[in-house]
C-alpha cells in the first residue's frame, strides 16, 4: 500500500502526459496532497473548483434517482484532459483523485487503467 505521496509521485512519473495530480477531499474542497502544477495550473484552485464539479454530479445523479457510482468524469480542453476518479474503498469516501493531463502527449485510456491502479493501492 503507498501513502499519499507516493501516489502522487507515481502518477508523476508513470503516467504519460501528466501535468500534476492532487489528492482531494471533497467535502471540504482542500487538497490532501499535490505533485506537478505548472505557472497556469495551481493545483490547490483546481482541487477546490472541481469539488464543486464532483458534488454537482453527485447531486444531479440523486436527483435524476440514479443507483450507481461515478467512476471517473472527464474534462476535455482544447490542450489539456482533466480527470477526476472518485475514490472506492474503506476510508476514502469523499475523496477523489484529480489528474491533469498534456492532450498532446498522454493516452486517456491507459491513463485512466493507471489511475485505477494507483488508487486501489492508495492508503489513506
Amino acid at each position: 500500500m503507498a501513502n499519499t505521496e507516493a501516489a502522487l509521485k507515481e502518477a508523476m512519473t508513470t503516467i504519460e502526459g501528466t501535468v500534476g495530480v492532487a489528492l482531494v477531499d471533497y467535502t471540504s474542497g482542500m487538497a490532501l496532497g499535490t505533485a506537478g502544477g505548472a505557472k497556469d495550473l495551481d493545483l490547490t484552485v483546481a482541487a477546490a473548483g472541481n469539488t464543486d464539479v464532483v458534488r454537482a454530479k453527485v447531486r444531479t445523479m440523486e436527483l435524476l434517482g440514479l443507483n450507481d457510482e461515478i467512476e471517473d468524469i472527464l474534462i476535455t480542453l482544447g490542450t489539456q484532459y482533466h480527470l477526476i476518479r472518485l475514490m472506492r474503498g474503506r476510508g476514502t469516501n469523499g475523496l477523489f483523485l484529480y489528474l491533469a493531463l498534456d492532450k498532446g502527449r498522454a493516452n486517456l485510456a491507459m491513463a485512466r487503467h493507471q489511475l485505477k491502479k494507483i488508487e486501489n493501492e492508495l492508503e489513506v
